[in-house]
C-alpha cells in the first residue's frame, strides 16, 4: 500500500471520530447543565481548555458562554478542530481513497459533510445543536460499522482502526478531564455535592454511550472512582482507554516496521496499567496524569507516522531518482 494511501485512511479515520467525540463532548455539557438545579453556574471555557483552544477562541471570543463555545466546536470555519472542519478534511480524504472504502463510506460521509454545510445555522439553538450532535454520532457510528462489514480487513482496514482508537482514547481522556475539572469546581456552596457528583459522572458515562454496560460491572451508586477506573482499565468495552490502546496494538501487529508504534504503544499501557484511581481522585492528580496521556498520545502518532507515512515517502522518493 502507497504511504499517503495509509495516511489518508488513518486520517480519515481521526477526523470522522474528532467530528463524533466533539458532538459528545458538547452533549455531555450541555445535558449536565440540564440536570443542575437553576441559577447553578458552570462555565463553558472549560470546554476550551480541554481541546487545548484557549488561544484561538480568544482571538475570536471576548465571551465564553454557551452559544460561543458551541459555535467554536461545532461550525466555526476557523477552529481547525470544529466539527464541520473535521467533517471537510474526512470527506477529502475519502474523496482521495475511494477506490480503498467502500462506495457506500463515501455517500455516507460526503452527505454527512453537506448536512453540517447546510445546517450551522440551526445548531445555535439548544435543540437545533442537540438534533445536530445526535446527526453527526450517528453518522459516525453507521460508518464505524460500515468500514467493519463491508471492507476488507487488510492493512487500509489497520490504518482505519489506528486513526479511530487513537482519536477515541484521546477524547475518552478528554472528557474524563471534563468530569474532572467541574467536580473541582462545585458550582453554588449551597448545592448538594453528593447530587452532583452522581449527576456529574452519570453524564460523563452517557457521552460515551457507557452507561448501560458500566451498570452490568458496578452495582453501586456512581462516583467518581468506578466511572474513572472503568472509562480507563475496562478491557471490553469499546471506549474505554485500555481497550483503544490494545486495538492499536493489535492492528499494529499486522503491519510491517511496527517495533517502535508498538513500543511506544506498551508505555502507555503499562501507565495506564500501573496507575492507583484513588490517588488520581485527589487535588489535581488526574489533571496531571491526563495531561501525560495527551502527550503519550501524541508519541504514539508520532511512531505511526514516522513509520509509516514519513519514512515511506523518503523511501519512495529515493526509489524514483535511482528509476
Amino acid at each position: 500500500m502507497l504511504s499517503r494511501v495509509a495516511e489518508r485512511l488513518y486520517w480519515l479515520a481521526r477526523y470522522m471520530e474528532r467530528a463524533e467525540n466533539t458532538a459528545r463532548l458538547v452533549n455531555v455539557y450541555s445535558n449536565f447543565l440540564l440536570d443542575l438545579p437553576s441559577g447553578t453556574s458552570v462555565g463553558w471555557e472549560t470546554l476550551i481548555q480541554i481541546t487545548g483552544d484557549d488561544g484561538l477562541y480568544a482571538e475570536l471570543f471576548e465571551v465564553a458562554d454557551e452559544k460561543n463555545v458551541s459555535k467554536y466546536l461545532l461550525t466555526n470555519k476557523v477552529n481547525p478542530g470544529s466539527i464541520l472542519n473535521s467533517l471537510t478534511m474526512a470527506r477529502e480524504n475519502a474523496r482521495t481513497t475511494r477506490e480503498i472504502i467502500p462506495s457506500e463510506a463515501w455517500e455516507l460521509i460526503n452527505g454527512l459533510y453537506l448536512y453540517a454545510k447546510e445546517n450551522t445555522k440551526k445548531s445555535a439553538s439548544r435543540r437545533g445543536r442537540q438534533e445536530f450532535s445526535k446527526r453527526i454520532i450517528n453518522s459516525a457510528q453507521q460508518l464505524t460499522g460500515l468500514l467493519s462489514g463491508c471492507m476488507s480487513h487488510n492493512d487500509g482496514y489497520d490504518f482505519v482502526v489506528m486513526g479511530r482508537n487513537l482519536e477515541r482514547a484521546d477524547m475518552t481522556s478528554r472528557i474524563i478531564d471534563v468530569g474532572a475539572e467541574a467536580l473541582m469546581k462545585p458550582a453554588n456552596d449551597g448545592l448538594d455535592i453528593v447530587l452532583y457528583e452522581n449527576s456529574l459522572w452519570m453524564n460523563v458515562l452517557r457521552s460515551l454511550n457507557a452507561y448501560q454496560m458500566y451498570r452490568q460491572h458496578v452495582q453501586e451508586r456512581v462516583n467518581g472512582k468506578d466511572v474513572v477506573e472503568f472509562l480507563m482499565l475496562d478491557r471490553q468495552f469499546p471506549r474505554t482507554l485500555l481497550h483503544c490502546l490494545s486495538r492499536i496494538e493489535e492492528a499494529a501487529r499486522q503491519l510491517p516496521n511496527n517495533e517502535d508504534c508498538l513500543r511506544s504503544v506498551a508505555r502507555t499501557l503499562r501507565r495506564i496499567g500501573d496507575v492507583k484511581i484513588e490517588g488520581l481522585l485527589i487535588d489535581s492528580a488526574l489533571y496531571d496524569f491526563i495531561d501525560q496521556l495527551q502527550l503519550e498520545f501524541s508519541a504514539i502518532h508520532n511512531s505511526i507516522s514516522a513509520v509509516w507515512f514519513m519514512a515511506n515517502m523518503e523511501q519512495s522518493q529515493l526509489q524514483l531518482r535511482s528509476a
